[in-house]
């Protein structure tokens, strides 16, 4: 099978920098927008090989020498975090705990002075080993993958056997302290809408939040289909079948979930609840304020951009101190400039990135 077909990511493009862009302040777009979580992508592999994100076979994973250091990681976040607004940080892959400079990424935010609130979006495989030091190191909250808690559809879903593995890993988090413990799912077709109310309840009966996420455009053999998408509608009717749900009153801001209290469930003494993020069916973009860095060095504004912005070019140039500072700042206010008003999956003319979910980082 050729790499092109395995869903080779793409080396970091150098998108000419906008004459008009800002040149001091956060990281603002054209539309007023304002840019204050930063996703990291650590790492494009990953140790599952998950129906709707990649072949059995696994992808082209980049090369070592392609993939960012531990200090030009550092070097970039302290720069979002110092210089340009950026409050929170999630880090994710491919699987970020493939990562074995993990604690260290997250102590070097934790200990900055601006400090950033600090997430992980993990498969959980390996995370009830590693909760402890990464708690220690400065984790605030963690998301952990799981579509469903049937032994069998785990595995033929993720084409590994290790629901036992995931579930340790949600254990772990939960009796570490964190203040937040959520899962996300995906539903790969429409036939785990009847396993749905049980992955519900099991996460509702252990105190995590499920959030249900609609299967978006991003798999690497580019074989997503609307049709056979399960929908927010569809998600929720299920749900309201088993569970008495109410509109969350908080306000959702810039959060991608749309929540839900279940009435008779509380975790921790508050009410219980569920989201579901519905990129497609309900898009969020006009409140959306993220910005992202793949592993190997690339910003994008969008998971559906179809343009980046090589910063590792940048921090191998030979420049130091603050000149690598300010063109690092420089590029990047340019490409949150740039910004379209939205991801356009709804369009007549929308092309699926060429970059899989996996390379690019949820």
């Amino acid at each position: 099978m050729s790499t092109v077909a395995l869903g080779l990511p793409t080396t970091p493009s150098d998108r000419a920098e906008p004459t008009d862009a800002p040149t001091t302040g956060p990281l603002r777009d054209r539309f007023g927008r304002v840019a204050a979580d930063l996703r990291v992508s650590v790492t494009d592999r990953c140790n599952l090989r998950c129906t709707y994100c990649m072949p059995a076979e696994g992808l082209d994973w980049l090369p070592t020498d392609a993939v960012l250091t531990t200090d030009e990681l550092i070097r970039v976040m302290t720069v979002g975090v110092r210089d340009l607004g950026i409050r929170s940080i999630r880090f994710t892959g491919g699987e970020p705990l493939l990562r074995r400079d993990l604690e260290d990424l997250i102590a070097a935010m934790s200990a900055r002075p601006e400090r950033p609130e600090i997430a992980m979006t993990t498969n959980g495989l390996g995370l009830a080993r590693r909760m402890d030091g990464l708690v220690a190191a400065g984790l605030d909250r963690v998301n952990i993958s799981l579509d469903t808690v049937d032994a069998t559809r785990f595995a033929e879903i993720t084409r590994r056997d290790r629901l036992h593995d995931v579930l340790a890993g949600l254990a772990a988090a939960r009796s570490s302290g964190l203040s937040s413990v959520k899962v996300n799912a995906v539903l790969a077709d429409h036939t785990d809408l009847g396993g749905l109310p049980e992955l519900a309840r099991y996460c509702l009966d252990h105190g995590y939040q499920l959030r249900i996420i609609e299967q978006m455009p991003l798999d690497a053999d580019h074989r997503w289909d609307r049709a056979s998408m399960v929908t927010a509608d569809e998600i929720l009717a299920v749900l309201r079948d088993h569970f008495p749900l109410r509109p969350d009153p908080r306000p959702r801001g810039s959060a991608p979930a749309a929540t839900w209290l279940v009435d008779g469930f509380h975790v921790d003494g508050a009410p219980a609840r569920i989201g579901v993020i519905a990129s497609v069916t309900r898009p969020f973009c006009g409140d959306c304020d993220r910005t992202r860095l793949t592993a190997d060095g690339a910003l994008r504004n969008c998971l559906f951009a179809q343009g980046e912005t090589d910063l590792r070019n940048v921090l191998r140039s030979g420049l130091t101190g603050q000149d690598l500072d300010d063109a690092l700042a420089r590029r990047w206010r340019g490409n949150t400039w740039v910004k379209s008003a939205g991801h356009g999956v709804n369009d007549p003319g929308f092309l699926q990135p060429s970059r899989p979910m996996s390379a690019i980082g949820g």
